[in-house]
């Protein structure tokens, strides 16, 4: 991607968010291009689901400021949630429902009034063509996983917001998801992600952003954060032959466990 050229979908601008006397974001900046899979990542309590939060408009900031495709998340909080798709880590969708219903439902708040024969079309594309009448609760982790992907993307938005995606996937069911996660950037989409997996994230990623205590520790290619890290004392001290992206983050933030 040649990042010169390409427009910024996603802008966050100096994120300031506080919990009472706690900073959980302070001062985070960083843009998505179009057409771009970026990864936030960061150990438990770096304030990546707040700054989430702020993106998906549930959350104000008390400074700084949250543009998607060109709307701001304060002043016009109906057109970025618009733009955006959401898939989060835990699914919470009406067990009882089947899929078909749960689908329309969905499709129905995005102002969508698809016939079933093109509900059934999107649902073949992520292998749940023959499973529109189960129940949602009847669903294998797998199929619940590809199902919440394809209702977040079912308004076609510009951009996607993944939330740990494929944790707790088996390798083939993780595979699937992230061919479609590359069709919908192949579309023109662009996604953001959060993942605890360095490896899928040096995989997938075109650039990843390292957060800690709410602020940016580094910015750039899975690679390039490598290279420039290579001989980073507080690297070197935790790598096991040659150094990776997970021994860059676990240099820049620390080896502690997180709760």
């Amino acid at each position: 991607m040649d990042e010169a050229v390409a427009p910024t979908i996603l802008e966050v601008r100096d994120l300031v968010v506080r919990y009472g006397s706690q900073t959980a974001v302070d001062g985070l900046s960083f843009a998505i291009h179009r057409g771009e899979i970026f990864g936030l990542l960061g150990p438990n309590g770096a304030g990546k689901t707040t700054t989430l939060s702020v993106i998906e408009g549930l959350r104000k900031p008390d400074a700084g400021r949250v543009t998607v495709d060109g709307a701001e998340t304060v002043h016009a909080p109906l057109a970025v949630k618009a733009k955006l798709g959401v898939q989060l880590q835990a699914s919470s969708f009406q067990a009882e429902l089947t899929i078909e219903q749960l689908a329309r439902l969905y499709a129905g708040l995005y102002g969508l009034d698809l016939s079933r024969r093109q509900l059934k079309e999107r649902l073949e594309d992520v292998g749940l063509g023959q499973e529109m009448d189960k129940p949602f609760k009847k669903l294998s982790g797998g199929q619940q996983q590809r199902f919440s992907l394809m209702v977040a993307t079912i308004h076609n938005p510009p951009i996607l917001l993944l939330d740990e995606p494929t944790s707790g996937l088996d390798p083939q069911s993780r595979r699937q998801l992230w061919d479609r996660i590359e069709r919908s950037r192949q579309g023109g989409g662009s996604i953001l992600l959060t993942t605890h997996s360095m490896e899928e994230a040096q995989s997938v990623c075109d650039r990843v952003a390292i957060v800690d205590h709410g602020r940016l520790q580094a910015l750039g290619a899975p690679n390039e954060l490598v290279a420039m890290h290579r001989d980073d004392p507080r690297v070197l001290a935790v790598a096991r032959g040659d150094v990776t992206l997970e021994d860059v983050f676990i240099g820049l933030t620390g080896s502690a466990i997180r709760d």
